[in-house]
């Protein structure tokens, strides 16, 4: 009677654990089973946006889910994820430099790079010392020396550019004072701070040397200096070579491009220049120059980016095992909240302290839209390649701060900003018909929508007062695309595509 009962309870369980399939990655499968996680990203991702739901959460959930503790699909190489990482974050980087314009940027340049700079050795300061005070909790089990927690605090340091850059555009969220480019370039630009922290403080703790802030300063100094300057330079060599090279097909563009952004990331750090300041400040010269087939180049890197975005947080879903990470979940939780609530509001506070025309509210919105997402998670990896004693707590650590941002953060953006009377219209899609003239034309093309007002005249396009030298090309009515002439009744809502001779003052 007590085996039958046992074996009624328990044979689930161990039918599932010993008989059900241990899928790896191969040579011969990589290809079916990758592209079959993508897809099921894919379809996943668009019930959850419905919800509100950030895309890259359910794409971490998705490699969870088929993971190791999940359907049993194998991988735990934190040095292939790393691999991965770091070629994902160089377009992520490029492609969010690229979109970022210098005027938008330039009147937000000082909040910016403080909190890019000193908001992460701040936020670094700040959780180490809280998570080293843990370490003396005894409900808490944690056993972590002052440079281990202050290098677990690096690792998290860091808001990630490709959450932010996600959130913000696939939420299309309009923000007052000025404060969607601040987010944008310090989550662009403070990679780099937090990379050095990371790699500066694991060394300390491998070698067991005594941590020096002179050394920090002088490895700081290199890091920027180099990977701006390399940057700058890699920008300018490419907008030359695209505008000058005659290619036998357009689409061989983007792939120069790519090529480019890829040589730009590994020469910088050959050289000992930072990497991902490189591809970012590359993307800013490129997106900000006169570019022929610049249409053609953004389509692509905007594909690619997504791509690459779900491969990323696949990779690293399938990296985590989530039996183990729960084993850290109360001293996780107490950390995230920590930096929630405490650490990332004062170091932005403390940051923006000079700059008096950023409101309170805009400060506190900049505080909650401190978003950890895969570049801790890639960080995390380093002491695990490195072989730093406890870096499997450190990782599960982070994995499961980067989850709790991602779900109480990054789903509540829209609703804070709303909460804090900042969420404002956001900007139109830059066109409506999806066509481009080559820039070195010197024209300019403008959209038009019809009112009332400039229908009372008349409901054609000779009764309107049209200034001399512009085209009406199209005009978009609906769904449909119209070839306008003297004749054609224009009505309220239409949209006029104008080439003009000159660009307007």
């Amino acid at each position: 009677m007590m085996l039958s009962w046992f074996i009624h309870e328990h044979a689930g369980y161990y039918i599932y654990h010993f008989y059900r399939p241990m899928l790896t990655f191969t040579t011969e499968n990589i290809f079916l089973l990758g592209s079959f996680l993508v897809l099921v990203s894919i379809l996943i991702s668009k019930t959850g946006y419905r919800f509100g739901i950030p895309t890259l959460l359910l794409f971490l959930f998705t490699g969870m889910a088929f993971g190791s503790d999940g359907l049993g699909l194998q991988f735990d190489s934190p040095r292939e994820a790393q691999l991965i990482g770091m070629m994902a974050l160089s377009v992520i980087l490029f492609s969010g430099g690229m979109d970022t314009k210098f005027r938008e940027i330039k009147p937000i340049i000082g909040p910016g790079v403080l909190l890019a700079t000193l908001g992460v050795v701040m936020t670094t300061a700040l959780t180490g010392a809280f998570i080293y005070g843990l370490s003396w909790c005894s409900a808490m089990d944690l056993r972590l020396s002052l440079m281990v927690s202050m290098l677990l605090a690096a690792t998290m340091s860091s808001t990630d550019s490709a959450s932010v850059f996600n959130l913000l555009r696939t939420q299309k969220i309009g923000l007052k004072h000025r404060l969607r480019p601040i987010l944008e370039l310090e989550s662009g630009s403070n990679d780099p701070m937090a990379y050095m922290l990371t790699i500066a403080l694991m060394e300390v703790v491998v070698s067991g040397s005594d941590f020096s802030i002179a050394h920090l300063l002088g490895e700081l100094g290199e890091q920027f200096l180099l990977g701006g300057a390399l940057g700058y330079a890699a920008g300018r060599l490419s907008v030359w070579l695209i505008n000058r090279i005659n290619l036998p097909n357009a689409a061989l563009y983007p792939v120069l491009l790519l090529s480019l952004v890829f040589i730009t990331f590994t020469l910088t750090d050959l050289l000992h220049g930072n990497g991902y300041l490189a591809v970012y400040v590359a993307g800013l010269v490129v997106g900000n120059s006169r570019l022929s087939y610049r249409r053609e180049m953004e389509t692509f890197l905007e594909g690619l980016t997504w791509l690459l975005q779900i491969v990323l947080f696949l990779t690293l879903g399938l990296l985590v095992n989530p039996s183990e990470m729960m084993g850290v979940g109360l001293v996780a939780l107490a950390i995230g909240i920590f930096m929630i609530l405490v650490a990332r509001p004062v170091s932005v506070f403390l940051c923006l302290l000079p700059f008096r025309s950023i409101p309170v509210r805009g400060k506190a919105l900049l505080s909650w839209v401190g978003l950890r997402g895969a570049v801790p998670i890639i960080f995390a990896t380093y002491p695990l390649i490195h072989h730093v004693e406890g870096a499997d707590i450190l990782f599960n650590i982070v994995f499961f701060i980067t989850l709790v941002s991602l779900i109480v953060q990054g789903s509540t953006i829209t609703l804070m900003a709303r909460w804090l009377h900042l969420d404002m219209p956001a900007e139109k899609p830059a066109s409506e018909f999806g066509v481009e003239i080559p820039e070195e034309l010197g024209s300019q093309l403008r959209e038009l929508t019809l009112t009332e007002e400039m229908l009372a005249d008349g409901n054609q396009l000779s009764h309107m007062k049209i200034p001399q030298g512009t085209l009406v090309m199209m005009v978009k009515r609906g769904k449909s695309i119209l070839i306008p002439n003297g004749q054609l009744p224009l009505e309220k809502g239409d949209i006029l595509l104008c080439l003009s001779g000159k660009k307007p003052k």
